[in-house]
């Protein structure tokens, strides 16, 4: 896994989505939608951070599940997430494009997994996401995952580097959610229970 061209675009510059090649098959268009985040990729400043919101946008309904459905979804994501980056880099010709944001998915989702093991004890979620504490402590995983995602520190920036394959688009995302979810709830622990 090492030894890879694993260059990528400059993510400081507006760059334009790589686009699909006309002969795709209905298959790779999907796993492409997909792998731009249900087009949440697609912002041609910031794709990485859009694709995040987009993320946390789609988990609301998926929270509401209750924590253990939230958890198969949340690690279904992971491994499925390897193909979906793999193939989507394939199209796009290409290692780990900025437009690709499925792993910002997952990765968000894995911050998510404390609070929906907290709103699993709420008798009506829906009252229970729309208060101010539960906006704050999504806010609160939003930019945690985004702190790690975008600075890197090891060992993300070592899988960032180093791995390549929808593997190596995945698991510095994987990294970054693990690290967000373990001061999430330090965070919480200490300013909110």
């Amino acid at each position: 896994m090492i030894d890879h061209d694993l260059s990528k675009p400059d993510i400081r510059k507006a760059n334009d989505c790589p686009p699909l090649p006309v002969n795709a098959s209905m298959l790779d268009r999907m796993v492409y939608w997909l792998g731009l985040g249900l087009g949440s990729g697609l912002p041609r400043r910031a794709p990485g951070t859009w694709g995040t919101i987009g993320g946390l946008i789609v988990a609301i309904p998926l929270l509401s599940l209750g924590f253990l459905p939230f958890l198969l979804i949340t690690i279904l994501s992971c491994f499925i997430g390897i193909w979906i980056c793999g193939r989507t880099s394939e199209l796009m010709k290409g290692h780990d494009d900025p437009h690709i944001v499925w792993d910002e998915w997952a990765g968000m989702w894995l911050t998510l997994l404390p609070f929906s093991y907290m709103s699993v004890t709420a008798d009506n979620f829906w009252q229970y996401i729309s208060q101010p504490s539960s906006l704050a402590a999504l806010l609160l995983a939003f930019v945690l995952f985004r702190f790690f995602d975008i600075i890197k520190p090891p060992p993300i920036g070592w899988a960032d580097r180093k791995v390549a394959g929808g593997l190596g688009v995945m698991l510095d995302d994987i990294i970054a959610g693990v690290m967000a979810l373990i001061v999430w709830i330090i965070v919480m622990m200490v300013f909110f229970l």
